[in-house]
């Protein structure tokens, strides 16, 4: 398996020493950037992994909570954790992730609501600075922050600038608002300036943001698709995503790819089509299950 970039932070080539476990349709190449491959890094994950009915889809039947992580790092190469939206975990806990994972491994961390939700980006310096002084025990297994903005916030460009220049130089954010007044140049600018990435959601099988590059990296999440069974993405829908991703970044970027559709397993089902789909259009991912032989 190529290695992943592992510190949120200006990407780095290095080879993934650990992951050594079949990587399904992933394709075991070395990482883009070392000279040996000329393709674009889709870094392919989901949002959580500590879902009950995702045994016997991921886990096995007699696979213990407690070593969901360790078994879920075996099939992905990287996740993007919803913990710290709801409540900051303490240091310990982000350097536990840390030490259960494997080298290489990337976890995303969705920035707290209290910063995004309650806050609504104001006086930032301090839920930013607490945020960063925890994850910061994740280690080279840091990547991304995710600010997933509230659907009623409208679009504030002072904010925001004053919101990402709080985050330490270097630090990968994505920014998903959620309200139509973002979609302006000014906004664009913005996230340009900081080297930030705009956040392209999907719901319904439909992007529900402007398709904007605005860094030298992507951020994609896949809420809910249109097929059967609800909330499962159709083939097609896959197919033009993986189209889009190359149209919109050239090789050797690095796109992080979370589905969030969890109920049923369908995130990890989809990520798994997904992935099929990738290697298919010739694209290298990172490592995903085998088609049906994800609990195994």
């Amino acid at each position: 398996m190529h290695a992943v970039t592992g510190s949120g932070r200006v990407p780095r080539t290095r080879t993934d020493e650990a992951a050594r476990e079949p990587a399904g349709p992933g394709l075991d190449r070395p990482r883009p950037g070392t000279g040996t491959d000329p393709g674009m890094t889709i870094l392919l994950g989901t949002s959580g992994w500590q879902y009950r009915d995702w045994r016997g889809v991921l886990y096995p039947q007699g696979r213990p909570q407690r070593l969901w992580l360790e078994e879920y790092a075996r099939h992905f190469a990287t996740v993007e954790s919803n913990a710290a939206f709801y409540r900051l975990p303490e240091e310990r806990t982000f350097a536990d992730w840390r030490d259960r994972t494997p080298q290489g491994f990337v976890m995303a961390v969705k920035a707290s609501r209290y910063l995004t939700h309650i806050k609504r980006l104001r006086t930032p310096e301090e839920p930013v600075g607490r945020l960063m002084s925890h994850a910061a025990h994740l280690g080279d297994r840091l990547g991304p922050v995710l600010l997933q903005l509230p659907p009623t916030l409208h679009a504030d460009a002072g904010l925001l600038d004053a919101c990402l220049g709080c985050f330490p130089a270097g630090t990968r954010v994505a920014v998903e608002p959620r309200h139509d007044s973002w979609w302006t140049a000014e906004i664009r600018t913005v996230l340009e300036r900081h080297g930030a990435a705009l956040c392209w959601a999907d719901r319904g099988s439909r992007p529900v943001t402007p398709l904007w590059r605005t860094a030298d990296w992507g951020y994609l999440r896949f809420h809910e698709g249109r097929a059967e069974p609800w909330p499962r993405y159709g083939p097609q829908a896959l197919a033009t995503w993986v189209r889009r991703i190359a149209e919109a970044w050239p090789d050797r970027a690095d796109v992080h790819a979370y589905f969030n559709n969890d109920p049923g397993g369908a995130a990890v089902l989809d990520a798994v089509q997904f992935a099929r789909a990738a290697a298919d259009a010739g694209r290298t991912v990172s490592r995903a299950p085998s088609p049906g032989g994800c609990a195994g």
